[in-house]
């Protein structure tokens, strides 16, 4: 089977070189030329482990090509993935145009039946939206379907993911395109993938459930860990306990100072914008969404309260990419904190493993330092703002020689308060 894929952003990518693994022949379409001839000589626009070796595995092997045309990549092949990017307007409803604009160029270079897949986060509708923009603009009228196919990839495990899914969501009302797909995803027949078939509707919107779900856990968390430091408990015996509740589950109840990326912040407020559009209230959601912006602020007080007066102090932190395993800056936590420190006139410098040359092109007005050591070096305190394992196990009394005042502000709970304490360090960290 010939597929193509229209959009090479993190979810285009993974989502080519997942499927050219499985032995589908794999056309990934863009605009940007530039970026497609990088792609070409294999230099990756995100960083995910393993990506990069997968895609050249899959291009030497003839399976996986980068294009700009589009007419070609669509007339050869009988399904094609939109994914691209749906970024969100200023009301929090989801920007469609790119998504509406590949539309228009699946329909004009159509020659025979297809399978339109929208990959991308698409509000409710879109899927019946894009059957009547197609329709208006082929060229050919040939007949097509379409499909949901909703993505539930986690930046920094994004190929397992793929690869063994917790499920495959399939939304459409026309049965030939829900057999072609099925046949599409028959690798994981194999590994007994479970597989959703649903409506249009009902796929659609199972992506931003989750995500706000998820989102959900994060700043529930989040309100019971600010409890537990005024009660003066440790949240993290809280979450245990709670966890282990099988209808509740351990994951997700990670404190810290709040939610960040390109899903959850996006898909929250853009369903609290459909539920709107659709005369729904969305209480739940609109809270997660203010507990989280209050966590993110809440954080430069926790900093300053351990500091004091911030102004003319050397502030470290570690960790800038909104979490581990990606070089993914977009609703990062670290921006706002950072952009509060030199607001009230701390001098930041910063170390991520792989983030930094992201984090330069939104922070240009901060250091960067070449490790964890130098990065430390004569600061008023340190704060920890993404839990890369490199930073979990650090020579915690190096650090506290190198700096100026031994401060520590543990965001992620990486540390525990006792050996830090112990060591002479002043430490606070979220809900403890």
């Amino acid at each position: 089977m010939q597929i193509a894929v229209i959009g090479t952003g993190y979810v285009g990518l993974v989502t080519g070189a997942c499927f050219a693994e499985f032995g589908v022949d794999v056309t990934c379409v863009d605009v940007d030329a530039e970026k497609i001839d990088r792609l070409g000589a294999g230099v990756m626009p995100i960083y995910e482990p393993g990506l990069e070796q997968l895609v050249a595995k899959n291009t030497n092997a003839g399976r996986l090509r980068f294009t700009t045309d589009a007419r070609q990549a669509i007339e050869q092949s009988l399904v094609i993935f939109l994914a691209v990017g749906t970024p969100p307007k200023d009301d929090g409803s989801p920007d469609l145009s790119f998504v509406e604009s590949a539309a228009r160029s699946v329909a004009q270079h159509m020659n025979g039946y297809k399978v339109i897949v929208t990959k991308s986060t698409v509000p409710i509708g879109t899927g019946e939206r894009l059957r009547e923009l197609i329709r208006e603009h082929q060229t050919a009228k040939v007949n097509f379907g379409i499909v949901s196919n909703p993505e539930f990839l986690r930046e920094g495990a994004a190929i397992n993911d793929f690869m063994r899914p917790d499920r495959v969501v399939l939304g459409s009302r026309d049965d030939e395109a829900i057999a072609i797909m099925r046949d599409l995803y028959r690798p994981l027949y194999l590994i007994e993938a479970p597989f959703v078939v649903t409506s249009l509707e009902a796929a659609e919107l199972t992506k931003y459930a989750a995500n706000a779900f998820l989102a959900t856990k994060i700043s529930f968390i989040n309100e019971v860990a600010n409890l537990c430091e005024k009660i003066g408990c440790d949240v993290h015996d809280v979450a245990r306990a709670m966890g282990m509740d099988r209808r509740i589950g351990g994951k997700f109840l990670h404190p810290g100072p709040g939610f960040g990326g390109s899903c959850f912040p996006k898909d929250t407020r853009a369903l609290a914008s459909v539920a709107r559009q659709f005369g729904s209230d969305c209480l739940i959601v609109d809270s997660v969404i203010e507990v989280n912006r209050r966590q993110q602020h809440s954080m430069l007080a926790k900093i300053e309260k351990l500091v004091g007066e911030l102004s003319g102090k050397k502030i470290a932190v570690l960790g800038l990419a909104f979490k581990p395993e990606t070089d993914d800056m977009r609703e990062a936590p670290s921006v706002e904190i950072i952009r509060g420190l030199r607001e009230q006139g701390a001098r930041v410098c910063a170390y991520d493993p792989v983030a930094m040359s992201e984090a330069e092109k939104i922070l240009p007005g901060i250091e960067y330092a070449e490790d964890e050591y130098a990065a430390v070096k004569d600061a008023d305190a340190l704060v920890f703002v993404t839990e890369w394992n490199q930073f979990r196990a650090l020579d915690m009394s190096r650090i506290r020689d190198l700096m100026k005042n031994p401060r520590i502000a543990d965001l992620r709970n990486i540390y525990d308060p006792s050996d830090m304490r112990e060591l002479g360090f002043a430490y606070v960290g979220v809900g403890r």
